[in-house]
């Protein structure tokens, strides 16, 4: 057995700091760092930086009917707002994508309750997304026109397909990996059903929910823009931002072809970080549950 020697014990003693003076305590960021710091910022440089390239590509092809330039698409985006044309096209398209959104959300909700209360509604889950998850929503149109004809039932069926099925596994997903002490406190406060998924499942499964709306919401959108431009029109000869970009396209306008697929990217960014993101500050990244 080795004996302590307290000789090899070093001795204990305090390291006084020199005082911080005044002006490194005040002394601010430079305002060029606290900017930076700033994630519109960055995302702004971000997108000069990809606009300058553009401008540049487009000038070295020097075709303007393949490419053209960055100038070129913002003056066309700019005219079309002025005129309401864009804006209008793109108000058809989200009046349509907010139905065929809402009515995917429900469905979705309605799947995963029975699949969290019943083994058949988990069976039933399980069997649906595996034979229609894979189908892309844009092939069952031809179906759609059949069944529903040319107009906003068709876009709604499909958007319905493309919204359903991720939302369903990933909120499922999110009900399977709810802690069991959550599931236990639940059912002796003598929570059941409908009040049982509402009141324990939906919020501790939230982040995995609101992945799941927001891949329903990628889903929608490029599934609409696609759905129109294969036939674009309602039955009220009626054309969203797909039908815009493909009557630009036929006659052989470029700069509002870029245009309009501008407008779908702006959309698209506008919806992720005003909606999604502020749902996300509101609720999951308040509570804790994600950084």
């Amino acid at each position: 057995m080795m004996s302590f020697d307290p000789a090899l014990v070093r001795p204990e003693y305090e390291r006084e700091l020199p005082p911080l003076s005044p002006d490194a305590v005040t002394q601010p960021l430079p305002t060029a760092h606290r900017l930076w710091q700033l994630a519109a910022v960055r995302k702004g440089v971000l997108l000069g930086v990809l606009a300058l390239l553009w401008e540049v590509a487009a000038r070295v092809q020097d075709n303007d009917l393949l490419l053209p330039t960055f100038l070129q698409t913002a003056r066309a985006f700019g005219e079309g707002v002025w005129t309401g044309e864009l804006l209008v096209r793109a108000g058809l398209s989200l009046a349509v994508l907010l139905k065929g959104y809402l009515g995917g959300i429900v469905a979705a909700f309605v799947l995963t309750t029975l699949a969290t209360s019943t083994q058949l509604g988990r069976d039933l889950l399980d069997t649906l997304t595996s034979m229609f998850n894979p189908l892309p929503a844009i092939a069952l149109l031809p179906v759609a026109l059949l069944w529903f004809g040319l107009g906003q039932g068709s876009l709604v069926f499909v958007l319905v397909h493309s919204v359903l099925w991720p939302l369903a596994l990933n909120t499922y997903g999110g009900f399977r990996a709810v802690p069991d002490t959550l599931r236990m406190a639940g059912r002796n406060y003598g929570l059941r059903g409908l009040r049982y998924v509402l009141f324990i499942l939906v919020p501790a499964a939230l982040p995995a929910i609101v992945s799941g709306l927001k891949i329903g919401w990628a889903f929608a959108w490029r599934t609409l823009i696609a759905a129109e431009l294969v036939f674009g029109t309602t039955s009220t000869g009626q054309g969203g931002l797909g039908w815009y970009i493909f009557q630009n396209r036929n006659e052989l306008y470029t700069d509002r072809v870029f245009a309009g697929l501008a407008m779908v990217i702006v959309i698209g960014l506008l919806v992720e970080n005003l909606v999604f993101a502020t749902l996300e500050r509101a609720t999951v990244r308040r509570w804790g549950m994600q950084r």
